[in-house]
């Protein structure tokens, strides 16, 4: 990982150490952060532009509005993830998950199939399926509807996080419903949250490059915002390092937090790296970053935190994105959650990532403990399953078969390795 070791070793001193090194500008700005006083966006945008001592200050206010806010827990949900269709016709630059309905290889589960996996799931202490899936046009108008009664009547207490801005979008045109009475049918057959999804980067310029603004930053807060009128809770998220820089994120953080203050409907942040490999936004957009680097990840998690604090207060890391090591970095830098044990993935892979599907429970639980944190298992909203600060859970094999050596906590072993040849 190439991160500037010296703002990482700043991070074992005290945060009135840190401040001391950093420029009055920030020292400012984080200190009205530590008296719990909002950011704007334009300091947001400050911070997201630090370096050097700045930055350690950052990550170091970071870890310690989280450990004011949060406290030392640092969670993970058992979740399935179920892609049910990969077949796509919108063509965003960005996503190397959809294909036509008549490639090899596309794939349309049927209600009972997609139950089954959840079914599947539950018997491996699964508490959560996230399903999402292509916008397939040749699904009825109560195709969602299906999937939602055929799990809960499968596992009735399974909870069902399903279905982005941009499918319900979708689900609304087929279904000719209106969008209240639509997400309100969802809700009353099981619907117990939705992924804050599909939304990228809220800037027009920037969406139209994209997806040509298909699903606008406009049409993606509407959808938010009837969700959350409908009782329906929502993740939030913003995908980074393609386009884009500092001026957009701290925006977008922004608007995420305007419409918390009005809603109280988000349950997380959940910041999502671009992967770059086999996207054709890489391809053929001139000037298209590969991802964000190192720095940036740390930066994102943490301002985010800064922003959000007293709003949105869980911010999670995505091992899908990150790496698992890099997760449990930041786990020091603002982050108090490392996300869903998954099970599968397809739409991370798909555009290049290499970080496997699944990390059981007991890899979560040791990736928490070995940095220091207290492991607890939640449920999609946050309340406390299980707290696991003095036993393990048990250990289960995983649900698709790794290749040879692809441990997700191989790192964890390696560290051990070298702390026992130098102790």
């Amino acid at each position: 990982m190439s991160i500037d070791l010296e703002v990482m070793k700043q991070l074992e001193n005290r945060p009135d150490e840190v401040l001391t090194r950093a420029s009055a500008q920030v020292r400012a700005i984080l200190e009205r952060a530590l008296a719990g006083g909002e950011i704007s966006r334009e300091a947001g945008e400050v911070l997201f532009n630090t370096e050097g001592a700045d930055l350690s200050a950052v990550l170091k206010v970071a870890d310690t509005v989280r450990r004011e806010r949060v406290g030392d827990r640092a969670t993970f949900v058992t979740v399935r993830n179920i892609n049910f269709t990969n077949v796509c016709y919108m063509a965003c630059q960005f996503c190397n998950f959809g294909v036509r309905k008549e490639a090899s290889g596309a794939e349309l589960l049927t209600p009972e199939q997609v139950a089954a996996r959840a079914e599947e799931a539950w018997n491996r202490g699964g508490t959560e399926v996230c399903i999402q899936g292509g916008l397939h046009p040749d699904i009825p108008g109560d195709y969602y509807v299906q999937l939602l009664r055929a799990v809960k009547k499968r596992v009735p207490k399974m909870h069902v996080h399903a279905f982005s801005p941009f499918e319900i979008w979708y689900g609304v045109r087929k279904s000719r419903m209106s969008l209240d009475d639509f997400l309100a049918m969802l809700r009353d057959e099981g619907l117990g949250s939705m992924p804050g999804t599909a939304a990228e980067i809220l800037d027009t310029e920037i969406r139209l490059q994209l997806t040509r603004n298909k699903l606008s930053a406009d049409e993606w807060e509407k959808i938010i915002r009837a969700a959350h009128r409908q009782n329906i809770p929502t993740t939030s998220t913003i995908m980074y390092g393609h386009i884009d820089g500092p001026s957009h994120w701290a925006a977008h953080i922004d608007r995420l937090r305007s419409i918390q203050k009005d809603t109280g409907g988000f349950t997380e942040l959940v910041p999502l790296g671009f992967i770059h490999e086999n996207t054709r936004l890489y391809r053929n957009v001139p000037g298209v970053r590969p991802g964000p680097s190192m720095t940036e990840n740390l930066k994102m998690h943490a301002v985010a935190r800064i922003m959000l604090q007293g709003y949105i207060d869980n911010i999670q890391a995505s091992w899908v994105k990150l790496g698992p090591e890099m997760a449990q970095t930041m786990l020091a830098c603002g982050v108090n959650d490392l996300g869903g044990t998954l099970m599968n993935e397809s739409i991370s892979r798909a555009a290049g990532a290499k970080h496997g599907q699944e990390i059981t429970p007991l890899e979560m639980v040791r990736i928490i403990r070995a940095a220091g944190r207290i492991p607890v298992q939640r449920n999609t909203l946050y309340q406390t399953l299980e707290d696991f600060t003095d036993h393990d859970p048990p250990e289960i094999e995983p649900l698709v078969e790794r290749a040879c050596g692809a441990s997700p906590v191989a790192f964890l072993t390696q560290a051990e390795m070298q702390q026992a040849a130098r102790g």
